[in-house]
């Protein structure tokens, strides 16, 4: 918790009116983002930080751009990586920060790229394109990967795929950086899975829908060939308010400590918050609340665990909200600040 802390928001440059980062001091206490710059970046739509917090990583018009974190939180950019494909939508790296991740949205391709020692971003180590049909919907008819990581474990990298309503599971060659493919979860026609997370420990995986509007809960283990993945819960992601066809499940994240889950949800503006059973990974709903903006998303989870921050894409604002977790509430703390068309967050503490 000591220290400084930086959030660095991402958002489209198509209009002009945003420069594409946006650096932001963090007052942790408060819960509160102050503006510091903007810096360019060409449709910044995703932004990650390095684990060692040294890196950010955003996507790009040009493929992915690496920024040094200087010591004062400003960045200054390394280097920038076509990568040979339609521009993504997500990015991961692994626990020690030699592979970057990047989910494309349009043509349906997972890419890895080697992280070099300073953290600029390598070559490209392997790149699949998923194929295949999903339904007659609008939205998923064809491939659409919306996120890729690495397992806990590394020795396999899983793909969600939105458009074809699976998960793709590839064994991954950590010395190369190759994929192969060796199973799926097999998802609900238009479903569309959008992104998952790895619990702490790495036995649970929590994945969240944007079109059924639901979390599954999956437990993990290892394995030599493929992972045991088993579904124990399915949790909607709007407590027990009923979605509408025009909600969307947005962001997934956990708290600090790994004993909640928040979920945003588009359509409805909402917020809900799980309290999470460590030991079985079950999610219980706690509450479900409006966000005072349109379109949230992403949400930014405060390093107290007792603030969030709602970035309202529609809207072009960030909320601000303290957490009573045992009251099941989140209330407004703060004037909401503008960010044009606010994308993702990353909050960095600063080495």
């Amino acid at each position: 918790m000591k220290g400084k802390y930086m959030a660095y928001v991402g958002s489209y440059s198509y209009s002009g009116k945003a420069k594409g980062i946006t650096v932001l001091d963090v007052d942790v206490e408060e819960g509160t983002f102050t503006t510091r710059c903007e810096v360019e970046v060409d449709n910044s739509s995703y932004v990650v930080a390095a684990n060692n917090g040294k890196t950010l990583y955003s996507i790009a018009d040009e493929g992915i751009v690496s920024f040094r974190i200087l010591p004062n939180g400003s960045i200054t950019r390394l280097n920038s990586v076509n990568i040979k494909g339609m521009r993504g939508c997500q990015l991961s790296t692994d626990k020690d920060d030699k592979y970057i991740f990047v989910s494309g949205y349009h043509d349906g391709k997972a890419t890895v790229l080697h992280l070099n020692k300073d953290g600029s971003v390598g070559a490209i180590a392997d790149g699949v394109f998923h194929k295949g049909l999903g339904s007659v919907a609008e939205r998923n008819f064809r491939p659409h990967v919306s996120c890729t990581r690495r397992t806990p474990d590394g020795k396999f990298v899983m793909v969600a795929d939105l458009g074809i309503d699976q998960v793709k599971i590839y064994r991954f060659d950590a010395k190369e950086g190759k994929l192969t493919l060796v199973d799926a979860i097999r998802c609900e026609l238009e479903s569309a899975p959008r992104h998952f997370i790895f619990s702490p420990d790495g036995k649970f995986i929590y994945l969240m829908y944007e079109l059924k509007n639901v979390i599954d809960v999956f437990t993990y283990e290892t394995g030599t060939r493929s992972p045991k993945i088993e579904k124990i819960q399915t949790i909607s992601t709007t407590g027990n308010n009923k979605a509408s066809q025009m909600t969307a499940a947005c962001a997934i994240r956990f708290s600090p400590d790994g004993n909640y889950v928040f979920c945003s949800n588009a359509g409805d503006n909402s917020v809900s918050i799980y309290r999470r059973d460590v030991e079985n990974g079950l999610l219980e709903n706690i509450c479900c609340l409006p966000i005072s903006g349109d379109y949230p998303k992403d949400i930014a989870i405060f390093p107290d665990g007792k603030h969030l921050a709602s970035l309202n894409h529609e809207s072009g604002t960030i909320s601000f909200f303290r957490i009573d977790y045992e009251k099941g509430l989140i209330v407004m703390n703060h004037r909401s600040i503008r960010v044009n068309e606010p994308n993702c967050c990353a909050i960095v503490r600063v080495q």
